[in-house]
């Protein structure tokens, strides 16, 4: 089984933790392309097999997320496993529709973020949340991102809950702070729920439980597990002949007068082999199934 599988994560486990349970449900070796936090919910695509190949066509990807900010209090975290370190009363006249799209239209476009102190993020060597819990000081130091596009979904006494589409590498604990900063008040990140990352929506992925329950159910599978070959199913296909085969999969770079992208490789029968990138008028293998 070589693909990708994405997995509707539940709230108060961590990646890891799926990363753990799908391994031993497949048998497979399982990785993961981006941590989602333990209170997080939502899209977590899991690489399968020689699918942990994929893993670099897809972390650039953007990304789509539902948040809700707790208005007048802000954690050491910016979410809800934090001490609360700050409180300020909430101007319940500023959380409009109008006003709120307002401050909302002021973080669109690209921008430097600061990450939260309480994050996997490396400084020399070191992850910033151990700093964190030392009580160490350390320089955090801003990182680019993009905000596309802000939707308010609901305002609920001082809870705001939105829609974000952004770049890679945002923290929406941050932004949440930060939008509570522009309401005058404090905020920190109550719930978030990850509804897409790059092709991958939630519409298309399926819980743990579900996986379980119908690993032997070809429809299913056929339905939810999505092969290499279907990731690619929009790069061009190149069928091999029985020598060129061989050569190709014993690592022979084969001269080939096409344009330089990756290609579908598949035998004279019509068998599904794996991947080539050209280079340079050179195929090479890429992943082999």
């Amino acid at each position: 089984m070589d693909g990708i599988i994405v997995i509707n994560k539940p709230k108060g486990c961590t990646s890891h933790d799926i990363v753990y349970k799908v391994k031993k449900i497949l048998k497979e070796k399982v990785g993961h392309t981006g941590t989602l936090d333990p209170n997080a919910t939502g899209v977590l695509p899991l690489l399968i097999g020689e699918g942990t190949k994929l893993s670099k066509y897809l972390i650039e990807h953007d990304k789509i997320y539902t948040a809700t900010i707790f208005l007048g209090k802000e954690t050491t975290t910016l979410d809800v496993e934090g001490k609360v370190i700050k409180e300020k009363k909430v101007d319940l006249k500023k959380l409009t529709e109008e006003n709120l799209k307002r401050v909302f239209s002021e973080f669109i476009g690209k921008q430097e973020q600061i990450p939260p102190i309480y994050s996997a993020i490396k400084v020399n060597g070191k992850k910033l949340y151990d700093y964190a819990r030392n009580g160490q000081e350390v320089e955090i130091k801003p990182r680019a991102i993009e905000i596309y596009d802000i939707k308010l979904e609901n305002i609920d006494g001082n809870k705001i809950t939105y829609t974000v589409k952004c770049s890679k590498g945002t923290y929406i604990r941050t932004l949440c702070k930060d939008i509570a900063e522009k309401l005058e008040t404090v905020g920190y990140m109550e719930n978030l729920q990850r509804k897409e990352v790059g092709k991958f929506n939630i519409k298309d992925a399926i819980t743990i439980d579900e996986l379980e329950k119908n690993i032997n159910e070809k429809d299913f599978m056929d339905k939810y597990f999505i092969s290499i070959e279907r990731f690619f199913k929009e790069k061009e296909k190149l069928q091999l002949n029985e020598k060129g085969l061989n050569l190709f999969l014993n690592g022979v770079r084969l001269t080939r007068n096409i344009k330089e992208e990756l290609y579908r490789i598949y035998d004279i029968n019509n068998n599904f082999i794996g991947i080539g990138i050209v280079e340079n008028n050179l195929l090479k293998r890429e992943i082999i199934v």
